[in-house]
């Protein structure tokens, strides 16, 4: 019996990995894992249990006992925790942030690994994440590192939240993205860096459209590979 194909999508906040990776597990029917969603719930778990985040000893058993579920409905993917719908709250400025230092821990990362790879199955997983190349799925079949400047992604975000009718700065919003990216890009456990044989995609000057139609060619062209 043939293993799950798995893809993965890496990249800084705000490149278009969560649009790009829907695309595909739409266009291959494949699941579908938001690695920073995890993360997203358990800061929100985090603030519901009233768990500081260098509480560590009150984090790990939380993360190991997530009651976390994902479905995708005509509203799009949705996101459970503890019976409540949190789809909307985790995608705030502050949740992002709260959880970027949450991935920074390395016992919560690992408290967290197997729940992540057991979304890998059949037909198919695109998971899309920081470290989904480097530590999640180091064998996926094909692996993208998308990016973008942090300017672009700043006003990406900015025309995401003001069409949401949230009352942001560009300034506060490029702030934020700079000092997640620090972060990431230094923490001791699993930093943001492409996965060997990753294909990098700067999408500044590209279109989703584009980076997609880039993506997949990539992917079928390992798939084929693979099944010769």
């Amino acid at each position: 019996m043939r293993k799950a194909y798995v893809v993965t999508v890496d990249g800084p906040s705000g490149a278009g990995k969560g649009t790009l990776s829907n695309m595909l597990a739409d266009a291959y029917k494949w699941h579908f894992l938001d690695s920073g969603a995890i993360y997203r719930v358990l800061a929100i778990a985090a603030i519901h249990h009233k768990i500081a985040l260098d509480d560590i000893h009150g984090l790990q058993p939380l993360a190991n006992g997530l009651d976390v579920t994902f479905s995708v409905t005509d509203k799009g993917n949705r996101v459970i925790l503890e019976g409540e719908d949190v789809s909307d709250d985790i995608r705030s400025e502050e949740v992002g942030s709260t959880a970027s230092q949450i991935a920074s821990i390395p016992m919560i990362r690992e408290a967290l690994l197997k729940r992540q790879r057991a979304f890998a199955q059949l037909p198919g997983l695109v998971a899309d994440g920081r470290d989904m190349g480097t530590v999640v799925f180091p064998e996926a079949v094909a692996k993208i590192f998308l990016t973008a400047s942090a300017q672009s992604r700043a006003q990406r975000r900015y025309e995401q939240l003001k069409a949401m009718g949230q009352d942001v700065k560009i300034t506060r919003l490029l702030m934020d993205i700079q000092a997640r990216d620090e972060r990431d890009l230094n923490r001791p456990t699993a930093p943001l860096v492409a996965a060997k044989y990753a294909l990098e995609i700067d999408s500044t000057a590209l279109g989703i459209a584009q980076v997609f139609e880039i993506a997949k060619a990539f992917i079928d062209s390992k798939i084929f590979s693979e099944s010769e």
